[in-house]
């Protein structure tokens, strides 16, 4: 059965994938990008399949006027994805308060509010699916990179909560947490170069080569599409055998840490709330 689809940040990388791969298989696509001239080749390819909208993530009104002028060019759109985001490399005492600003807007608040946007529309319709990239720096850390940690670690909060608020309406919420992607993604993002300080220290790293990247865009996105396609699509659906072992990893490390900390914990406790010694 055909879908329709809500893309942003169509422009390139696993959104320019994502169009690509819904509309060769039969499906109808609405993407959103700031350069609309961007997809003329597949405008030109596919014809009225493809609606194309000039949108920047971080103008909450024209954001909220292209999702209503979406909805209302076609019958119903199946699945949302929010995928328009970037990263930037620095220490956090490196960044630069713009960085900060526009990053947050971007990847975090442009998210959230695009998710407030498309939500009467799902719920007047029926249902549907709304697919959040994030990353498995949704879930573990790495030094140069907080920023981006920020934005996905706040966005997996959010979509926690969102999927339980939605549910009941026939809403279903996937947050899509990739590995090393062989993307443009990290050729494309800035790099702040590290102050004296932390010189040949830990966030002092040097680019990594796509080719040691190892996870493939185009399986990365066929796997989207057949979690979109699921009866029962998973809150988080990991991608990758890199993504899987480091989250894994992390996981198992921070419960070990909490777990230690059973008795310490209980030393909070209000007094009337502890559990009676027993003799």
């Amino acid at each position: 059965m055909t879908k329709t689809w809500f893309v942003t940040g169509a422009s390139r990388g696993m959104g320019r994938e994502l169009v690509e791969q819904a509309l060769t298989r039969g499906d109808r696509v609405a993407a959103t990008l700031r350069r609309p001239e961007q997809l003329d080749d597949l405008a030109a390819r596919y014809g009225d399949r493809l609606w194309v909208g000039a949108m920047d993530i971080t103008d909450t009104a024209r954001m909220r006027t292209v999702v209503d002028d979406a909805f209302a060019a076609h019958e119903r759109i199946d699945v949302v994805v929010s995928n328009a985001g970037y990263g930037v490399f620095a220490t956090a005492e490196d960044l630069t308060d713009a960085q900060i600003d526009q990053m947050i807007a971007t990847n975090l608040t442009g998210s959230i509010q695009l998710a407030r946007a498309v939500l009467p529309h799902l719920r007047a319709q029926g249902g549907g699916r709304l697919m959040q990239m994030s990353s498995m720096g949704g879930q573990l850390t790495f030094p140069a990179f907080s920023l981006y940690h920020v934005t996905k670690w706040g966005i997996e909060g959010f979509f926690d909560a969102l999927a339980t608020e939605v549910e009941p309406f026939g809403i279903r919420t996937t947050l899509i947490e990739p590995g090393m992607v062989r993307t443009g993604f990290f050729d494309a993002a800035p790099r702040v170069p590290v102050s004296a300080p932390y010189r040949g220290g830990p966030a002092d790293l040097e680019p990594i080569p796509a080719a040691e990247m190892t996870d493939s865009q185009e399986n990365t996105i066929a796997a989207v599409i057949r979690a979109a396609d699921s009866a029962n699509p998973p809150r988080r659906l990991v991608l990758g055998s890199d993504a899987w072992q480091l989250i894994t990893g992390a996981l198992r490390q921070r419960l070990a840490e909490a777990e230690s900390q059973k008795d310490n914990a209980a030393t909070a406790d209000a007094e009337d709330m502890r559990a009676p010694a027993r003799s």
